[in-house]
């Protein structure tokens, strides 16, 4: 029995025989199990390769051969035997292990990736650079069947068999992105599936027809091309085969003979392989083997013993909910709203939607690029899209909102899920980047709702609001349980509103930092210091009547925002006063110029200076410096 946390680097597999790896699988389930049980984490896909990681770690030596984990969702088993097992108890969690594969903390962890689809380009770059430098390690990408839908996992695909790179693609196929996969490229995969191993097949065919004596060598070209011919018959469109891959498969996942004894073969080949094994998302404990929709796809806490989640104690709902809900109830009033997202709808709640109008919902798979321009798509025939997106996800699809549909002023709603620090899931993921790539962009509208009732209504407003594209932003859990207006009502665009009247300094802010916001003007009113907080619902356009009306009385303005402070809405408002001539002092609170990590919000917020008392502590200090300044006129 290995001890996991003592393992410090892989070499050991190498004398493990079959036995001993498996009791080795069934020790690392085990511990992602109970660990995970209580960190949380992405469970399902970890647990479907730990005998693909085994192996691959027993074959190939790491990091001489680059091993590249596309997404990272599936790489906990690859992190244990690096030496990293000790650390589970801190996985995800403020300063604690990296959810994802994190270069600066194993010589193993060759390539970041919270997105997908990225594996087979940098393992491009990776080959061409041991090629250039005369060197020979294995470069190995590992991508799953969802991941390979993307459009930059097919173009590099292309590339690769169009140079015949050497490389070995594995491909683990376990039918699940995030949520069940669709579109052409799975029904393709379903088919090898089922075609079984044509190579085997092929090898068998050449092995009987080379025992035949062969006469002027006819027979010997007609065995070629009777192979030739046979992985047409068993593989359904030798769609890798013709892109210039080998094509190994498919292969049992989870059986570890069959795993050596392919990758075995793989390993002799010149030339891209394309080496397709099948595995068990979940294999091992049975919530999670069950799954169907991908809720184990990635967790919170669990009971083992039941597969129940640990609840949260809020009985407020979820934000995703409350829009889905909202678009939902309009849906049934306006046949012309649709709904598309891309791989998201489980996390982004609407499968009810989806249940309740299967004609007006369409999961394009990991392919955000498509999602946005397919809803442009749409506009331009009168439909009414609400594009359900995460914040991090949204910037996969930056180019596309540009040329598509702000350019040409088109009616799409964004709805931009995961708004702001999300947490555990860390840099890759953090949804503070969206302000800042879609201000600049011409026509567009961007708004957040101070609460869930404000938040309905902005629902309405998007819907109602016809003169290009609109998005709003919401964050991640639950709101704060404000009861909801029974009549939806919209909002007039680029309006704020006085939240507390003050006279000494104003907070101009909106969403998840408004409570910040009012705590703050609560420790200063102890102090005798009155200050007024707005909510800028609109962060474009700017309310530039209360705005001007605030610059006006010339007190300090303190902007605060849950998103990056570079071409934020902080830097909008400084925009506004340079260009029209103010004076007034003016300071901003957000997110600074680097990445956020992994950990708890509210300790992430606290590291980087973002709570009540650190705001109020920076108004007044802006508010004495203003005092001074008006002194000396």
């Amino acid at each position: 029995m290995v001890d996991l946390t003592k393992i410090n680097n892989p070499s050991f597999l190498k004398q493990l025989d079959t036995e001993q790896m498996q009791e080795l699988a069934a020790e690392i389930r085990s511990f992602l199990i109970e660990k995970l049980s209580v960190t949380g984490g992405h469970i399902g896909p970890n647990l479907g390769v730990v005998e693909l990681t085994i192996m691959l770690h027993k074959l190939f030596d790491s990091p001489t051969d680059k091993m590249l984990w596309d997404v990272g969702h599936q790489a906990y088993v690859h992190k244990i035997l690096t030496g990293r097992a000790d650390q589970f108890d801190t996985l995800r969690q403020f300063k604690g292990l990296c959810g994802f594969p994190k270069r600066d903390e194993s010589e193993h962890d060759v390539w970041e990736a919270g997105h997908s689809s990225t594996s087979l380009s940098a393992a491009m770059g990776m080959a061409v650079a041991r090629d250039v430098k005369g060197e020979n390690n294995y470069v190995l990408p590992i991508i799953g069947d969802g991941a390979l839908t993307g459009g930059m996992a097919l173009e590099a695909l292309n590339h690769i068999g169009h140079k015949k790179t050497n490389m070995i693609v594995i491909l683990n196929d376990n039918e699940m992105s995030i949520a069940p996969n669709v579109g052409a490229l799975h029904t393709i995969l379903g088919k090898l599936r089922t075609a079984g191993k044509y190579n085997s097949a092929k090898d068998e065919l050449e092995y009987i027809l080379r025992k035949i004596p062969a006469v002027g060598g006819t027979l010997a070209t007609a065995a070629e091309r009777v192979k030739d011919s046979l992985k047409y018959l068993l593989v359904s469109g030798v769609f890798f085969e013709e892109l210039g891959f080998t094509y190994l498969g498919p292969v049992d996942g989870h059986d570890f003979a069959d795993l050596e004894r392919n990758l075995t073969y793989a390993k002799k080949m010149e030339g891209p392989v394309l080496f397709h094994v099948i595995t068990k998302k979940g294999k091992g404990y049975r919530p999670a083997e069950d799954d169907k929709i991908g809720t184990w796809h990635g967790t919170g806490p669990y009971k083992i013993e039941t597969g129940d989640f640990v609840k949260s104690t809020s009985v407020a709902p979820s934000w995703s909910g409350l829009v889905a809900s909202t678009v939902s109830d309009i849906a049934r009033e306006d046949q012309r709203i649709v709904t598309i997202t891309p791989a998201m709808p489980v996390g982004s709640k609407l499968e009810s939607f989806a249940a309740e109008f299967p004609n007006r919902f369409f999961d394009v798979g990991i392919a955000e690029q498509h999602a946005v321009t397919m809803s442009a798509g749409l506009a331009t025939q009168g439909m009414k899209p609400f594009l359900a997106i995460y914040s991090t996800f949204l910037q996969r699809g930056y180019d596309q909102m540009l040329h598509d549909v702000s350019r040409q002023k088109l009616n799409v709603f964004i709805g931009i899920d995961r708004a702001g620090l999300v947490g555990a899931d860390g840099e890759t993921h953090q949804g503070v980047f969206d302000i800042a790539f879609l201000r600049h962009l011409p026509s567009m509208v961007i708004m957040m709702p101070k609460d869930e009732n404000e938040g309905q209504h902005m629902v309405k407003t998007a819907f109602d609001y016809n003169d290009g594209p609109i998005a709003m932003r919401y964050p991640r859990g639950n709101g704060s349980g404000v009861e909801l207006d029974k009549t939806l009502q919209a909002i007039p665009i680029g309006t704020w509103e006085v939240l507390r009247p003050g006279n000494d300094a104003v907070i101009l802010t909106f969403g998840t930092t408004i409570p910040m916001a009012i705590e703050a003007a609560e420790l200063l009113a102890a102090n005798g210091v009155n200050v007024s907080v707005v909510n800028a619902r609109f962060i474009k356009p700017l309310d530039s009547v209360l705005l001007a009306q605030l610059c006006a009385q010339n007190i300090p303005i303190m902007t605060v925002e849950e998103a990056v402070l570079a071409g934020g809405f902080g830097s909008a408002v400084l925009e506004y006063i340079n260009d029209n001539g103010y004076t007034v002092t003016l300071e901003r609170m957000g997110i600074p110029d680097e990445f956020i990590e992994h950990g708890d919000v509210g300790k992430l917020l606290a590291e980087i200076g973002m709570t009540a008392q650190h705001l109020a502590n920076n108004l007044q200090t802006l508010i004495d410096k203003n005092v001074a300044k008006c002194e000396k006129l």
